[in-house]
């Protein structure tokens, strides 16, 4: 089987997050000025500077779905029940638990009870935003199903309209933690419901006239810069208010991280034994583990922007997901290929 392999930069994508997160702190720090001026860029609590970046993000991959292959999913229907059970009935839960034990018992003596709170509502965010963009890359190098996954990723973008919002506020709410609903559906309807429907016109738009081989081999790919840019101005400009909260606390970023890692593993595994259980072949259960325990981040960074704001404790734990989940899935996608051998062929 071809063994294929993850581009350099997207390789090394935690190195850049984390120059990302020293150059953010650096203008915190050194050039206060910068975060003051664009932090009066706001409407309804939501930072245009980063909608316009998170927009540049997420649209690309919106275009990437191809929901035509919704009318296959009949084809294959246990992968799906795996994928969607595991993503909406199992991982915001345990994410909640998981994040909760650690955050209010295991380290309290380490973080206050407000920041908890907050860093609880981060991981929230997180754990209710099953990937929809990355997993494409994960699949393929775990040599998954493409069109399956194609079907997956579909199908998740659907629930995440109608299921995001209820199961954060539901989470949220238990945690204590003060919602602005208002809030929350504006960051839905604007980097979920807007861009996918741009998207959707888009590679409507230019199959028609250009065809799905141009559409898929060259189109979607002139965005692919764009995409990572968006992504790492969005860390430096998050990394600049959260400079302070960082330089006092840098172990909260370990504390945090040590959750989100686990949540991972497990979400993974559950997702993967299930399908290995149900015998499915090793080309849908493969994707189907990666899409759970991958995370859609962007969503989730511009959410808890949106309802908590830049400096807040919530935004800071979402940005730690980005700065593990390269280096996880990649380990992740280590251990499918080597437990292919063990599931059916497809």
């Amino acid at each position: 089987m071809e063994e294929r392999k993850i581009g350099f930069f997207d390789k090394y994508l935690t190195l850049w997050v984390l120059l990302c997160i020293v150059v953010g702190i650096a203008v915190g720090k050194f050039l206060p000025a910068i975060p003051q001026v664009l932090s009066c860029f706001e409407y309804a609590h939501v930072s245009i500077p980063v909608a316009i970046l998170i927009w540049v993000m997420i649209y690309p991959m919106m275009m990437k779905v191809d929901f035509q292959s919704v009318k296959n999913v009949a084809k294959h229907p246990k992968g799906l029940v795996v994928t969607c059970v595991v993503n909406w009935l199992v991982k915001p839960f345990t994410m909640f638990a998981i994040a909760w034990f650690f955050l209010f018992v295991v380290f309290q003596r380490w973080i206050p009870a407000t920041l908890a709170h907050e860093y609880l509502a981060g991981a929230v965010l997180l754990g209710a935003a099953p990937c929809t963009a990355m997993v494409f890359i994960w699949s393929y190098l775990s040599n998954g199903n493409p069109a399956y996954t194609l079907v997956q990723v579909a199908v998740n973008d659907l629930i995440i309209l109608v299921a995001f919002a209820p199961i954060v506020a539901l989470l949220l709410g238990v945690s204590g933690v003060e919602i602005p609903y208002d809030t929350l559906l504006l960051s839905v309807v604007l980097f979920v419901v807007l861009p996918l429907i741009a998207g959707i016109i888009t590679r409507t738009m230019v199959i028609k006239r250009k065809g799905k081989e141009y559409f898929e081999q060259v189109f979607v790919h002139k965005f692919d810069r764009y995409t990572t840019a968006g992504l790492l101005l969005t860390l430096v400009i998050l990394f600049s208010f959260q400079g302070e909260t960082i330089l006092r606390n840098p172990l909260h970023i370990v504390l945090i991280a040590v959750p989100l890692i686990l949540q991972t593993y497990l979400i993974f595994a559950v997702a993967y034994v299930w399908a290995k259980a149900w015998h499915l072949p090793y080309d849908i259960a493969a994707p189907a583990g990666m899409i759970g325990a991958s995370n859609f981040f962007e969503l989730a960074v511009a959410v808890a922007i949106s309802l908590f704001g830049l400096q807040s404790g919530a935004a800071l734990a979402t940005t730690v997901g980005v700065l593990t989940e390269v280096p996880i899935m990649l380990s992740l996608v280590r251990i499918a290929k080597a437990t292919r051998n063990r599931f059916p062929r497809g």
